[in-house]
């Protein structure tokens, strides 16, 4: 079964902005580096995490591909 894309990066970039922010918090930065360094920071991991997504979803789609053709291949099922 493939990932949803989509649900996986919102989650990636929602769990790194409040990540950035706490920890932007604590250093003793202003709200608004704080707020400008997690909205960067949530950008990069949305599209970091679609990319990576993607890319598991492409070699997952490849294995079910070539255990599909492994299946059609064995001897026991060609009728001539």
């Amino acid at each position: 079964m493939l990932l949803p894309v989509r649900s996986i990066a919102v989650s990636a970039a929602v769990f790194c902005f409040f990540a950035i922010g706490i920890i932007g918090s604590i250093g003793d930065l202003s709200p608004y580096t704080c707020c400008k360094r997690a909205l960067w920071g949530a950008t990069v991991a949305y599209l970091a995490a679609g990319v990576a997504v993607k890319a598991i979803n492409a070699i997952l789609t490849q294995a079910i591909i070539a255990s599909q053709i492994k299946k059609r291949e064995q001897p026991g099922d060609r009728k001539n």
